[in-house]
């Protein structure tokens, strides 16, 4: 299968050439890297070209986004800014961090479960941080979440749910549209990917009410919203966590802010929802 991977960075001096050369040496090589440097200040684009040199399918664009940090939409935006300059020849398009080290037979095993069953949209491994010298899940999510760092979508399903969102929300979004227009989420527990850069160490108040604001653009509601904010607040030791996303759910309410998915799309996703959370508690 034919790989497009697309890599926004910023500032990832520290880390990129750990990433690049993970992918660089992956039993299935990947057809095209495209890594978006968005605005770097450090010296990211020198080792992108020192890759580019040496590996004919790494090559670099230059994308410089707002300064002030978005949580969703900054990324995502740099994303589609790598995405313009591929062409249609591809069977797998994924979206990865530069942060990350994958081990070698990581899109070997992407493309095994995508060509083992037609019906797989998407599919990932999962993020791994290091604590006290060893390498430990980095346990923010259910473990049928695919993290937003390692998305890889069939070319089929990236269309099919319109690509990418441009806002904070896109790599839980992404997943339900998958699966209202019929498609299966698949993450791999043997595949560890080293993340370099654990998520969420600068989460501002204001991104916390951008996640709140997300929970209404997926047409939630304020029940779902409240369990999804807890859980989160739950699993990040945080109640003001949960506090800002609820306060961020009612300015999005208020201003009423346009969703993100159609009235059809946004039931699926909250009969899926309260399926989900009644089988997790026994009840059928």
């Amino acid at each position: 299968m034919d790989f497009y991977i697309v890599i926004p960075a910023h500032n990832e001096e520290a880390h990129i050439s750990k990433t690049l050369n993970s992918l660089a040496e992956q039993t299935l090589l990947p057809k095209k890297i495209v890594v978006v440097n968005d605005a770097s200040t450090d010296g990211t684009q020198k080792i992108i070209d020192q890759f580019s040199e040496k590996y004919s399918f790494i090559e670099s664009v230059f994308f410089n986004s707002e300064k002030l940090h978005e949580p969703g939409s900054k990324v995502i935006n740099a994303f589609y800014k790598g995405f313009e300059t591929l062409d249609n020849n591809f069977d797998i398009i994924c979206k990865y961090d530069a942060d990350l080290i994958f081990p070698k037979n990581y899109l070997e095993k992407i493309a095994a479960a995508f060509q083992n069953d037609n019906s797989v949209g998407m599919v990932g491994g999962f993020c791994y941080i290091e604590k006290n010298g060893e390498w430990v899940l980095e346990n923010l999510t259910n473990k049928d979440h695919i993290r937003g760092a390692l998305k890889a979508y069939r070319k089929e399903c990236f269309e099919q749910i319109k690509g990418l969102k441009n806002t904070m929300g896109w790599d839980t979004v992404d997943e339900l549209l998958a699966q209202y227009h019929g498609w299966k989420v698949k993450t791999d527990t043997s595949l560890h990917v080293k993340h370099l850069k654990p998520t969420g160490k600068v989460y501002t108040k204001a991104s916390r009410h951008k996640q709140g604001e997300a929970f209404y653009k997926m047409r939630y509601g304020f029940w779902l919203t409240f369990i999804a904010s807890a859980k989160l607040a739950s699993k990040k030791n945080n109640f003001q966590f949960f506090i800002d996303c609820i306060q961020g759910y009612k300015k999005a309410k208020n201003q009423k802010l346009d969703f993100i998915v159609s009235e059809k799309e946004g039931e699926f996703i909250r009969n899926l929802r309260w399926k989900n959370i009644l089988q997790k508690i026994g009840v059928r």
